[in-house]
């Protein structure tokens, strides 16, 4: 039911919609939203967000955040990345225009990175090294 090395990287590489969860306050339980993210095997994890969020202050309060992705079709498959933040940059038209292209339509690209850049406001780009993993595949349950 675990995965193989290789198999959980290359989940984890697919374009699923993730769950980021960060400690906001030691109080509560951790703030947990979707959010898109890139990438590539036995890279780093990244996230575009406003440097102002309250996802970006409690990430950078803690210092690490974890990442949940999941599918149910065919099978039931997780893969849940959690390690310590290895930098945060400013955002560019590159890397919003590459965000945009692994998870819309080829024709929808250019139209979402403009409306991104002049609507959404300034982002960063926060960077995770995933250091530990938690996965399955259930098969067809």
């Amino acid at each position: 039911m675990t995965l193989s090395r290789r198999e959980r990287e290359q989940f984890l590489a697919e374009p699923h919609i993730g769950a980021l969860s960060v400690v906001e306050q030691p109080d509560r339980a951790p703030l947990t939203v979707p959010i898109w993210y890139q990438y590539t095997p036995g890279g780093e994890l990244w996230v575009r967000t406003g440097p102002d969020s309250r996802k970006a202050r409690a990430i950078r309060s803690a210092g690490r955040f974890s990442l949940m992705v999941q599918r149910t079709e065919p099978t039931v498959r997780y893969v849940c990345v959690e390690g310590p933040v290895t930098g945060t940059a400013p955002d560019s038209r590159e890397l919003s225009w590459e965000m945009a292209a692994r998870y819309l339509p080829e024709d929808k690209v250019a139209a979402f990175v403009e409306y991104d850049r002049a609507r959404l406001g300034e982002h960063v780009v926060i960077r995770m090294r995933p250091e530990h993993w938690v996965c399955a595949d259930l098969g067809a349950f």
